[in-house]
């Protein structure tokens, strides 16, 4: 089971940013497409939060979800991240009643996948730890 879960959780990892937005939405359904302008903001939010992420403000926690590294940052960043996290939180909601794990567990073994993949000389916190830099 935790296979097959982490297996569903990659593939989430992968994707989270265009089935988040479809999920805040509640119109996510396999092969529906996604509004054009649904797909550029989540894009814009993308972009920002990746660009935070290279200058250090933004990081990838151990639960899943994306962190000030600095403590705070400029609004628009702020925004895009609560926009991306809500999402994720969507998409863990909607595993955990898939698959039968909690939300926290789903967030968890997602953010194993996304650790994973932080690129170096960006941050990430692992449950329990502190900012450090890849």
């Amino acid at each position: 089971m935790v296979t097959r879960f982490l297996k569903r959780a990659a593939r989430f990892a992968l994707s989270a940013p265009l089935l988040a937005a479809a999920l805040v939405l509640g119109s996510v359904t396999a092969g529906v497409a996604i509004h054009p302008a649904i797909a550029a903001d989540l894009a814009s939010a993308k972009a920002t939060v990746d660009t935070a992420k290279a200058q250090g403000t933004v990081g990838e926690q151990g639960d899943g979800y994306l962190g000030l590294v600095t403590g705070s940052a400029d609004p628009a960043t702020i925004a895009a991240m609560q926009q991306i996290n809500a999402g994720r939180a969507a998409v863990y909601r909607d595993t955990a009643s898939k698959t039968g794990v909690s939300v926290a567990a789903a967030g968890e073994a997602t953010a194993k996948l996304l650790l994973a993949k932080v690129p170096a000389g960006q941050f990430y916190k692992p449950l329990g730890g502190s900012w450090t830099r890849k």
